[in-house]
């Protein structure tokens, strides 16, 4: 996800360390669920099988790390090749929880207000931290739905993490440099997961349908 985030001042964002650190954890768990056989799986990201997107999610987490640090993200390649003795759920969770720790400990030293070097450009750390926030939990929710595993992440997380999608990522900028589609209109009994996924143009009533 390389969202243009709409300039907003650092102090009048929250501080979303917490929900971001949960957030992938979240996504650890649901790594280490992945069966092997199921790595060539589609996911809602169409550009991603399981074993692409996890590789997706492991740069994710190496990004927010060099950004906490005061390097370029885009020094991170867009997704790592996963090379084929990793390709074990126990080992991929460990690799993945390697990175998270390491993003984890970065930030907590880090200065919120100041200027970081994103994949879309420079932009302040809390509203990076809110981009990236919202790319776990609905990328986790791709691998969930891909390999067959609950996808409804905590409440608040899904919640925080829309209200920093809409602030990132608004509706009418769709399209172009942006890579995501139109809003998908929730279903009335959506969950908070599903509606900060339909924010992203992904429909989860076509993955539930599947899945069934």
């Amino acid at each position: 996800m390389n969202a243009t985030p709409t300039p907003t001042p650092a102090t009048d964002l929250p501080d979303l360390r917490p929900q971001l650190a949960r957030a992938q954890q979240w996504v650890e768990t649901l790594i280490a669920g992945v069966a092997p056989e199921q790595f060539g799986n589609p996911t809602p990201c169409e550009e991603f099988d399981v074993r692409t997107l996890i590789g997706h999610l492991y740069t994710g987490a190496q990004r927010t790390e060099v950004m906490a640090r005061g390097g370029d993200a885009r020094s991170v390649p867009f997704v790592v090749d996963l090379a084929d003795g990793d390709l074990t759920a126990g080992d991929l969770a460990a690799g993945y929880h390697e990175r998270i720790e390491a993003s984890r400990r970065a930030w907590s030293v880090a200065d919120l207000n100041a200027t970081v070097t994103a994949p879309w450009g420079r932009a302040p750390g809390a509203v990076a931290l809110g981009v990236y926030l919202q790319e776990a939990l609905t990328h986790g929710w791709d691998l969930a739905v891909a390999t067959g595993q609950p996808s409804e992440a905590d409440r608040d997380l899904a919640e925080a993490a829309l209200v920093a999608g809409k602030a990132a990522l608004p509706a009418e900028q769709r399209g172009g440099s942006i890579p995501f589609g139109p809003v998908v209109e929730p279903d009335p009994d959506a969950t908070p997961t599903e509606r900060m996924v339909n924010w992203t143009g992904r429909s989860t009533a076509r993955w539930a349908k599947a899945a069934g």
